[in-house]
C-alpha cells in the first residue's frame, strides 16, 4: 500500500510552509464553525482544505514552489518588522528614536542628554532634537 501512494505522488508538489499554515487556519475555522451558528466558517474551511489538497496533488511543481518562496518571504519580512520592534521597545527607557527630515534614517539617540545636535549617519543632515 506504501508503495502504491508513493507511486501516485511520484511528479506531485507534496506538502510545504504554506500548505501547513493553510491546513492550520482551515482546523481553526472547522472548530469555530463546530461552535457557530454561521456556516460560513464550514464554507471557508472546507474551502481551504480542498485549495490545500489541490496544491499537494498539483503536478506543475514550479508553481507551488514559486507560491511558498512569495509566503516565506512575506513571512520572513513580518518577522523581522516584529523583532525589530521587539528590541526598539526593550530600548525605549534607555534612547530615543527620531527619523531624518530628509533620507527618513531612523537614528538612535541616548535619552537624558537635552537639546543636542544629531547628524543623520546616511546622509549626513544635522537637526536638533530633545534627547
Amino acid at each position: 500500500m506504501k508503495q502504491k501512494i508513493q507511486r501516485f505522488m511520484a511528479g506531485r508538489y507534496g506538502a510545504d510552509q504554506l500548505g501547513q499554515v493553510i491546513m492550520g487556519i482551515s482546523l481553526v475555522l472547522l472548530v469555530i464553525s463546530m461552535f457557530s451558528r454561521w456556516n460560513i466558517f464550514y464554507v471557508l474551511a472546507l474551502g481551504l482544505m480542498i485549495y490545500e489538497y489541490y496544491r499537494m496533488m498539483s503536478k506543475k511543481v514550479s508553481k507551488r514552489y514559486e507560491e511558498n518562496q512569495k509566503f516565506m518571504n512575506l513571512r520572513y519580512r513580518a518577522v523581522v518588522k516584529w523583532n525589530q520592534k521587539k528590541e526598539h521597545f526593550r530600548q525605549r527607557k534607555i534612547y530615543h528614536f527620531y527619523k531624518c527630515p530628509s533620507c527618513k534614517q531612523k537614528i538612535r539617540v541616548p535619552k537624558g542628554k537635552g537639546k543636542i545636535c544629531i547628524t543623520c549617519p546616511k546622509c549626513k543632515t544635522e537637526f536638533i532634537k530633545k534627547s
